[in-house]
């Protein structure tokens, strides 16, 4: 189908685009920027005071697929990527079973296709079930679409099982993608602090993330291996990140939603909205972690998305699984970041489209060029919103099947900023509000 959406306001970061104009899209590509005279098109969609974007990009987001599909299927979690505007995600390996086999990644991959609602890049299984011992066979895992390897929330207690796998995907070029968290120290349920002493949770100190980052530094600087570091949570880790940029080491970093706009004090009394990993952290962490987003020291923002059952959450703080849905908030509360510091369009856009396809990197072949771009002759993943809009988020009306968010209306009082009207993923109209 051809497509021709017209006076739209394009913002792109990648290639500092931001200017009245029409994009013009065949084939699942973007043909024309501009001066679209002589395009002939089969739809068209008036973008006047609107933003036309690159799709936005999240690397983190959990589908509940295979295994958990009483919190979510697939059908549901790419209607709500495509309902925020999500064009690519990534998604951890720690389904049941666990990604550490070519078979599992390639179906999954096959069924994300034929949903044509949202590109899905799988992350492997760096060890086998996640076990932290044997390490799974990265190449196969690259063939069938694997884009990365990663322990999820599963740290590796073995050092030497951590550099070797660093080693080895050094010599392939492999990504690796690690959350750092001491697998000794990190078994709290609440950031340590004055809040979850005087609630009486158990505590996730800040050295459960230095000290694995460390560790992570020490292991990078002896492998030369690439290594992603997943939802940095506190202001020390940031900082410790910052000092390894400086020194050239090969890494990139993420925040989530939660971690960027929360802190332990929105805990409250025992709410479970708020169980989330990695744990909230003061509000000194999260002022830290939003000047280093600001900055360049942390390059993406994610989602984390986990969408999670009524059950799972109508218990006792410390037995609450954690979680929350995001994908829906992304494109809103990356723009809430933006004004609150005071910065432009371009940069809200770029830590959720430009700068995560810069992470995953080669990895995305083809794509790798044109993902998270709006460029004649690149792919047509296309996020068309209202920036002026607000809208009060009412878990009942998300698409995820997951409806549990800390950012709901009832719990904060606040409405987020932007709207979605449509979304385009190579040139298919995967969600359009019909405004």
């Amino acid at each position: 189908m051809k497509i021709l959406i017209k006076n739209g306001r394009l913002v792109d970061p990648a290639s500092n685009l931001d200017r009245i104009g029409n994009v013009a899209i065949a084939n699942g590509r973007i043909v024309h920027l501009g001066d679209v005279s002589c395009f002939e098109a089969d739809r068209s969609i008036d973008a006047t005071g609107l933003v036309v974007a690159p799709g936005l990009v999240d690397l983190c987001a959990r589908l509940r697929e295979p295994g958990h599909e009483h919190e979510g299927l697939l059908e549901s979690e790419l209607a709500a990527a495509a309902a925020g505007g999500v064009t690519s995600l990534v998604c951890p390996p720690d389904t049941d079973p666990v990604l550490d086999e070519p078979g599992l990644v390639e179906m999954l991959k096959f069924r994300a296709r034929k949903l044509s609602r949202c590109r899905l890049f799988p992350l492997g299984a760096l060890t086998r079930q996640l076990s932290g011992a044997a390490l799974t066979e990265m190449a196969e895992l690259t063939e069938a679409g694997c884009i990365g390897f990663s322990q999820a929330e599963v740290p590796i207690k073995d050092t030497v099982v951590l550099s070797r796998a660093l080693q080895y995907a050094a010599t392939y070029g492999y990504t690796v993608w690690l959350r750092p968290q001491d697998a000794w120290l990190g078994g709290g349920v609440a950031a340590s602090g004055s809040v979850a002493t005087r609630l009486g949770l158990s505590g996730v100190p800040v050295s459960a993330e230095t000290i694995a980052l460390h560790t992570i530094f020490e292991l990078v600087r002896a492998t030369g291996a690439r290594v992603h570091l997943c939802r940095l949570s506190s202001a020390a880790g940031v900082e410790l990140v910052r000092a390894a940029k400086k020194e050239g080491l090969p890494i990139t970093a993420d925040v989530s939603i939660n971690s960027l706009h929360l802190s332990d004090v929105d805990i409250g009394y025992f709410d479970s909205a708020m169980r989330l990993t990695p744990p909230l952290r003061q509000g000194r962490d999260r002022d830290a972690l939003r000047a280093g987003l600001a900055d360049g020291t942390i390059d993406a923002l994610v989602s984390d998305h986990m969408p999670v059952t009524t059950d799972e959450k109508a218990v006792p703080f410390a037995e609450a699984t954690p979680g929350a849905t995001g994908l829906e908030l992304l494109l809103s509360l990356a723009l809430r970041w933006a004004r609150d510091a005071e910065l432009p369009l371009q940069r809200a856009l770029a830590v959720v489209t430009a700068e995560p396809v810069r992470v995953m990197g080669p990895a995305l072949g083809s794509l790798a060029a044109s993902a998270g771009r709006l460029v004649e002759g690149g792919v047509a993943d296309v996020c068309v919103f209202d920036a002026g809009a607000s809208w009060a988020v009412t878990p009942d009306k998300l698409a995820s099947q997951g409806k549990h968010t800390p950012f709901a209306f009832e719990r904060t009082g606040f409405e987020l900023p932007a709207r979605v009207r449509t979304t385009l993923v190579a040139g298919h109209v995967a969600y359009d509000t019909g405004a």
